[in-house]
């Protein structure tokens, strides 16, 4: 099988540790492992990049992974709210590659697109080839009159349509949570054509360090993109809470946007608002093998989010024997345990977030305890699991999509 994974926003495995195109990269492979050949379609974002390039190459000559770089806008990073004016231009770059074949088929058996912005422009392109146009949406905005996380900014009304259409025009849709699965059944979606898959962790790079963690007074970490959704001005409310005696450092490691420069002015007048500049490290975004180190010598990952379609983030460390303390939202309910790999907080007051985080510090049987049990919790969660999931999915959808010739 051929499949085509479009991903306009940001070419793989780059962009902020536990990111979307982690998950599509991690997935290819697998999907690659078990005999499928696949391509990864992403916009060009610079000048350097080339047309084509092979990632990954098995002993059969038609398994592998492949990246096609294409002209959808300017060669450059854009911010998230330029992106969705280049979908057209998206769109004609995946016809050109039908019309390279000499019969103007199609070129892949399925059409697997991530985002809504690659849907918009994949899902035309797959009725026209006659192939399934299967759907993730990885995280969906908040539907029109919904209230926002103060400072977060409406998203565009292109945005809450395409993903209203795309649910109700795609042949499948993968959610990666069943909280995802319900909100996609909101969009008007067919129960029936819409399934679940959770992610994967790579629990070799995600491994418990050989050395004791760190204690006195250690780090607590959170490793997200600095945008209000995310909530880091909670953790940093909440470990103000700590009492000073035992309060570890608390390091922030992720990358702004333009779209979010006022939230990392307001997360630094929060830190100097009580006095904990000493105690903040804002240290920007890191490669993933710097990511795990952190999580192996963080004492806690703090996950206070206000909504996560999943939160890979959340097995990665539990992967790495790291107790999690994460919001009771979304699809945090079911990337942690509660009491197995970490804490879930159903409030947002900061005195629960900082009398959390002050009993895991002071419980020694109970950070133990969860620090053996992470593990373990995290090693469910396979990529090859995934992969056979997803191939099963798109055998499926073949079989019985119908032709629109």
């Amino acid at each position: 099988m051929v499949s085509l994974h479009t991903s306009p926003l940001t070419s793989p495995g780059s962009g902020d540790a536990g990111g979307m195109n982690i998950v599509v990269l991690h997935l290819c492979e697998a999907l690659a492992a078990l005999g499928h050949s696949v391509e990864i379609l992403t916009r060009r974002q610079s000048e350097r990049d080339p047309q084509w390039a092979e990632v990954r190459r098995s002993s059969a000559e038609n398994q592998r992974i492949s990246v096609r770089y294409v002209t959808a806008g300017p060669a450059k990073m854009l911010a998230k709210s330029q992106q969705d004016a280049h979908t057209k231009a998206f769109e004609r770059a995946l016809l050109e590659l039908g019309k390279q074949r000499p019969d103007g088929g199609a070129p892949y058996d399925v059409l697997h697109s991530h985002h809504w912005m690659s849907g918009i422009a994949a899902a035309p392109v797959a009725r026209a080839w006659n192939v399934p146009h299967v759907q993730s949406y990885h995280s969906i905005a908040a539907l029109p009159g919904a209230p926002l996380v103060d400072g977060e900014p409406p998203e565009s009304p292109d945005r809450n349509a395409g993903e209203r259409h795309l649910a109700q025009v795609s042949d499948l849709l993968i959610a990666i949570s069943h909280a995802e699965a319900a909100t996609i059944a909101g969009l008007g979606a067919d129960p029936a054509r819409v399934a679940v898959v959770s992610p994967g962790v790579d629990t070799e790079l995600f491994r418990p360090s050989s050395d004791p963690v760190d204690t006195d007074p250690g780090f607590v970490l959170v490793a997200a993109r600095l945008q209000p959704l995310k909530g880091i001005d909670l953790a940093v409310e909440a470990l103000a809470g700590v009492p000073e005696s035992i309060r570890p450092r608390l390091v922030v490691a992720g990358d702004v946007s333009d779209d979010f420069a006022d939230y990392r002015r307001h997360l630094a007048e929060l830190v100097a608002r009580y006095d904990m500049a000493e105690d903040v490290h804002f240290i920007g975004p890191r490669t993933r093998h710097e990511l795990a180190e952190l999580l192996r010598e963080a004492r806690l990952c703090l996950i206070p989010s206000h909504s996560e379609t999943f939160g890979l983030i959340a097995l990665e460390a539990a992967a790495s024997g790291t107790p999690v303390v994460a919001a009771a939202a979304g699809g945090l309910r079911e990337a942690v345990a509660d009491g197995v790999s970490g804490l879930l907080v159903p409030e947002r007051d900061p005195g629960a977030w900082a009398a959390a985080i002050t009993r895991l510090l002071t419980d020694p049987e109970l950070e133990a305890g969860l620090r053996r049990r992470a593990r373990p919790w995290a090693q469910g969660f396979s990529w090859p699991r995934a992969a056979r999931q997803h191939a099963d999915l798109y055998a499926k959808t073949i079989l019985q999509t119908p032709s629109r010739e």
